[in-house]
């Protein structure tokens, strides 16, 4: 029996598409060795190498644009236009180039999340193609107006060619996909234990009172940091690497690694009592899975923010805040207390396994 190999196309936007797919990637390789795996996708290795902890094959390619950022929440729309219009226009030559690819290194099975031209490389390619994702990129691009309309039209066309989605938790209703099946939250996991966190960082603070701030994988500008001043006996936690030195800021570059692994903002929930952040699917997601309250700012004009802040809400404990309640007050939100989640018990179910063991018996049936 030839070796399985599994190819997995993730959208060219920030850092969560890539960190939830290698972590995909990662249940899929442990629960069958087997498998080869091909991440394809230009998000550096390091950031790969940290959710996943097995071999792969690392194939930096971009199929999608997402949305260009200065920052995780500044967006260049006539940036994205252009460049996704210049994506539309090569769309036979990137194919073609896949479909080589592909075919000479025998894959059998492409999962995505979430490029649109995916499922037309994998028809080209003669090979199932399989999406997860909690959106489509036509839920963003499509109340933009004007030249987006189209491009959204030519978005649903792409995934209605899909053989099968794993809708994720957080979603909006992705009607274009003809076949659909839900599944669990995906994301990593936590790797150390309560006490291990307190004794490597040195953490005296009860987690009431520690919180963790991270706004995905660009970051955000002119974070108000003067105002940890007000919280003396508070003990925050951030991944900015611009961050000032401040007594009660950790802060922990990406470079920072315990042991063998890099640390990620998933590791550090089980310490902090709330987590500073805006919308996105694996800060949620991660910390759905970890039970740690959110404290999000809202986000205009990206249609999965509302969705997101929305459906959140049914899991976990929470607070949203207006731009102007981070950027403007002296955050006296911490002082307020959280809103309890609407669902008495919430269900969270692991969507990592579910997709997991799909993947593996395809392969063992196929």
């Amino acid at each position: 029996m030839p070796q399985p190999i599994l190819y997995i196309a993730i959208t060219n936007h920030g850092f969560g598409h890539a960190a939830r797919s290698a972590t995909l990637a990662a249940e899929i390789k442990r629960r069958c060795p087997d498998i080869l795996i091909i991440l394809v996708t230009t998000a550096p290795r390091w950031l790969l190498e940290s959710y996943m902890d097995y071999d792969f094959i690392h194939r930096p390619r971009a199929f999608d644009v997402g949305v260009l950022q200065s920052d995780s929440v500044t967006m260049d729309k006539p940036g994205t236009l252009e460049k996704l219009k210049q994506i539309r226009a090569q769309q036979e030559r990137i194919i073609a180039s896949e479909v080589e690819f592909i075919n000479q290194n025998r894959v059998g099975l492409l999962l995505a999340d979430i490029p649109p031209i995916a499922p037309l490389i994998a028809r080209a390619a003669g090979i199932p193609c399989w999406m997860a994702s909690n959106f489509g990129w036509d839920l963003i691009y499509r109340p933009w107006g004007g030249e987006f309309i189209e491009i959204s039209d030519w978005i649903v066309d792409c995934f209605s060619q899909c053989d099968q989605l794993f809708r994720l938790p957080l979603h909006e209703p992705m009607s274009a996909f003809p076949v659909v099946t839900d599944v669990g939250f995906t994301g990593g996991t936590p790797r150390y234990s309560v006490e291990e966190l307190q004794q490597i960082f040195g953490l005296q603070v009860p987690p009431q009172r520690t919180v963790l701030m991270t706004f995905g994988g660009l970051g955000l500008n002119q974070i108000p940091y003067h105002n940890l001043q007000h919280f003396p006996d508070w003990q925050f936690i951030s991944f900015d690497d611009h961050a000032p030195d401040l007594p009660n800021l950790i802060k922990i570059p990406n470079s920072f690694k315990i042991g063998v692994h890099r640390c990620r903002p998933v590791d550090l929930m089980p310490v902090c009592g709330r987590m500073l952040c805006k919308p996105g699917y694996g800060t949620f997601a991660e910390a759905c899975r970890t039970g740690t309250p959110i404290v999000s700012i809202t986000r205009d004009d990206f249609g999965e923010a509302p969705v997101l802040l929305e459906s959140v809400q049914q899991y976990i404990p929470y607070q949203i805040l207006s731009p102007a309640d981070f950027f403007e007050s002296e955050w006296e939100f911490l002082h307020q207390p959280l809103h309890p989640p609407r669902q008495a018990r919430p269900d969270i179910q692991d969507g990592n396994k579910a997709i997991a063991e799909a993947v593996i018996n395809f392969f063992q049936t196929a």
